[in-house]
């Protein structure tokens, strides 16, 4: 295969190939890379994989040949909000399924040697990160000047000092242990795949040798190795990759910042006037992020809520590219409760993004409306909007403002969530320095404590803030009232002390505080595991939190507690003094 390479302005790597049967009869071995185009090269990146079946099975290369044309397909198949660990470990493992089921079909159920078994090894090269996916003994070196890094880890098991056997490999079981790093790539940087009948042979000398007489014919180079191999005594397969690393993109934007550049800033809107095939009704909503109008689609006669972008955000194109961010997670979660955007039938000249319009009330109005509302009603609220979170969760996204302004109740009850220009995709940030999910990006009440001490948001940190809200949905209140943002060390945090939730509502069960009260924990390791787990807890309370009774007042409020005894302990020196005079 020729060596690839993409235009200077994006990441660009040369790759060098070479696969041959050697002194065998058949090539076990199997390779390839794919370089996408367009913006699958942002969020997905290049991808590099080989693999090597087992010598005792008449159909490893089968094997080899379905976990690489698998991966290099399936990979980017994968949702583009998928960081590269969770998207090729889900391939990969959906790869071992398929492998060990045809050893079941067959007589290797009784003899992996004889089945569907492979060994792999993969580099993913996205943004200026690279991403190692490995099983079994293939190996991935990056090659210095006077030696061979091994990045990669040998899954072989040696019983002596003659006898080894194959600890890990694709098809060998039902379920596979994937082993993952990523690192920083610099330009310049060289990197190398082989099988064992490669790697076995070569030392750094060999690999500058071939790189040194074929520095712009990397297949050349890895055909060289290949022959030194057979030279040097391989009597096995021969697999070789190059990688060398020839230019990196600039870190921060992303695709959505190229769809942004390509965009004019709209006009003042009024109603009535047309607008990108719209015609204006009202303006629904003005803050300082955006304005939005009810508008007409002039083509389909359809209601849709249309958004464009306030003055305040034409000098920042970070929060440009989150204005347009809400259309591009919207176009990949299908959820009930999550707002859908308007289907993109046209082209657009003009910043701006067109969601469907819910005639209804958000949560905020809602909680004025039903100042003490009927825990069922509750409860069904809070699991739909758990349903929504659980469809940004499950595409490695966080919300990230969770609160009552966001989240809409239609006439029909439906509750919806919106407004996604805070969240954090874990595959678009991956590889720049917002990929840790640590900014406060939402309203701050019902941010998690985590945030304000230096930790990271997960969905244990959705919790919390879906917590809150239940709590606000039934007492009225903040559970911390504004005493969260000043939280600014793990210590704080652990002085936080809410109002137990029957000191609002006497009319509300105690084993409902108990779950809410663990919800609301400062530390997310103590909250419930998952959203469902708090969901079910509502609806069908373990006997724990059946047994629950109010702690004691020093747990629930100690300053009320250490006043209290303050206030008696005078009050009986007062009469001690009067008693004595």
């Amino acid at each position: 295969m020729a060596s690839l390479a993409q235009p200077m302005s994006e990441l660009q790597l040369s790759i060098g190939q070479h696969s041959r049967a050697g002194r065998k009869a058949l090539n076990q071995d199997f390779h390839g890379a794919s370089v996408p185009e367009g913006p699958l090269l942002h969020t997905k990146g290049v991808a590099v994989a080989l693999a090597d079946g087992i010598g005792s099975s008449a159909v490893s290369q089968v094997a080899s040949a379905a976990a690489v044309r698998g991966f290099l397909d399936d990979y980017y198949g994968t949702s583009e909000a998928w960081s590269v660990r969770r998207a090729g470990q889900r391939v990969l493992e959906a790869t071992n399924s398929w492998l060990h089921a045809q050893n079941q079909r067959s007589d290797a159920r009784f003899d992996r040697d004889r089945g569907h078994v492979c060994t792999f090894s993969a580099l993913v090269f996205k943004g200026r990160e690279a991403h190692l996916l490995h099983v079994g003994d293939t190996r991935v070196y990056r090659v210095h000047p006077q030696a061979l890094e091994q990045l990669s880890e040998d899954h072989r098991v040696r019983v002596s000092s003659t006898e080894t056997y194959l600890g890990r490999a694709l098809g060998a079981g039902p379920a596979v242990e994937i082993d993952y790093r990523c690192w920083d790539t610099e330009p310049g940087e060289v990197y190398l795949l082989a099988t064992d009948g490669v790697w076995e042979r070569l030392d750094a000398a060999a690999v500058h040798a071939a790189l040194a007489a074929h520095p712009e014919d990397l297949d050349d180079a890895a055909c060289m190795l290949a022959d030194t191999a057979q030279a040097r005594g391989s009597d096995d397969n021969l697999t070789v990759q190059i990688v060398k690393v020839v230019a990196l993109p600039e870190t921060g934007p992303h695709a959505l910042g190229a769809q942004r550049a390509a965009l004019a800033w709209p006009p003042p809107l009024q109603a009535r006037a047309s607008f990108e095939g719209y015609t204006l009704v009202r303006e629904l909503h003005a803050s300082a992020r955006s304005h939005v109008w009810l508008a007409i689609d002039e083509a389909t006669g359809q209601q849709v809520a249309l958004k464009t972008p306030a003055a305040e955000l034409r000098e920042h194109p970070a929060l440009l590219d989150r204005f347009l961010l809400e259309e591009w997670i919207a176009r990949r979660i299908d959820s009930a409760h999550v707002v859908k955007p308007c289907a993109a039938d046209r082209p657009r000249t003009h910043l701006h993004v067109a969601m469907e319009y819910i005639e209804g009330q958000t949560l905020s109005q809602w909680m004025t409306d039903h100042p003490a509302p009927d825990l069922d009603v509750v409860r069904d609220l809070l699991g739909q909007i758990a349903k929504g979170l659980q469809a940004f969760h499950r595409k490695e996204m966080l919300h990230q403002d969770l609160r009552p302004e966001n989240i809409l109740i239609d006439r029909t009850g439906t509750a919806r969530l919106i407004d996604f220009g805070s969240a954090h995709v874990a595959g678009l940030t991956e590889g720049t320095a917002a990929a840790r999910p640590d900014a406060i990006t939402g309203s701050l009440q019902y941010t998690a404590p985590e945030y304000f001490t230096g930790g990271v948001g997960t969905p244990q940190s959705e919790l919390f803030s879906l917590a809150v809200l239940g709590y606000q949905m039934l007492t009225g209140h903040l559970p911390y009232g504004l005493a969260v943002p000043r939280v600014r060390t793990p210590a704080d945090a652990r002085r936080l002390r809410h109002v137990p939730l029957r000191e609002r509502r006497p009319d509300l069960p105690a084993w409902l505080d108990a779950v809410l009260r663990r919800a609301l924990h400062p530390d997310p390791a103590r909250r419930q595991e998952a959203l469902s787990e708090f969901v079910h807890d509502l609806h069908a309370p373990s006997a724990t939190y059946l047994g629950h009774r109010a702690p004691p007042l020093v747990a629930r409020n100690p300053v009320v507690f250490w006043q209290t005894l303050c206030a008696v302990l005078a009050l009986l020196v007062l009469l001690l003094a009067i008693r004595r005079f």
